[in-house]
């Protein structure tokens, strides 16, 4: 028995290795004003982490400037509550073709689908205008 264990191999276990793992770390020391600087820089990026900032500064990468402005914040959580009743709507409508088909008669069924086109014609009016909202205000900032 003990031969058959000591004959496994066994796994070096953890996660698997990088294939191009970053091994060079630099140390840059700032002074108190230069520090409070790097932060409102870091803070205007929108990076998630400073390593990501550094790099994308050192390399040359684009820096954009997020500026929260209270209109923008107010369009995004519109635009956002749009999009989940979109996704609401569509979730009912696949319900209510299925309870059609299965409940009602074919010609009735028919009918009661004729209704809901009107609808979904009116429903997509609607996203056309949330559409062109959006590419107003990408345009305009």
């Amino acid at each position: 028995m003990e031969q058959q264990n000591s004959s496994r191999k066994r796994g070096k276990g953890g996660r698997p290795p990088k294939i191009d793992p970053a091994k060079f770390r630099y140390s840059v020391n700032f002074t108190e004003e230069e520090h409070a600087r790097f932060l409102t820089m870091y803070e205007q990026s929108g990076l998630l982490s400073k390593a990501q900032f550094i790099k994308a500064r050192v390399f040359d990468a684009t820096f954009r400037v997020i500026k929260k402005d209270r209109g923008t914040m107010e369009f995004a959580a519109r635009l956002t509550t749009f999009n989940a009743q979109f996704r609401k709507i569509g979730v009912n409508y696949n319900q209510v073709v299925k309870e059609l088909h299965t409940h009602f008669s074919q010609k009735k069924a028919l009918a009661m689908l004729y209704k809901l086109e009107n609808e979904t014609r009116n429903l997509v009016a609607v996203g056309e205008k949330i559409i062109a909202l959006a590419e107003e205000f990408r345009q305009r900032w």
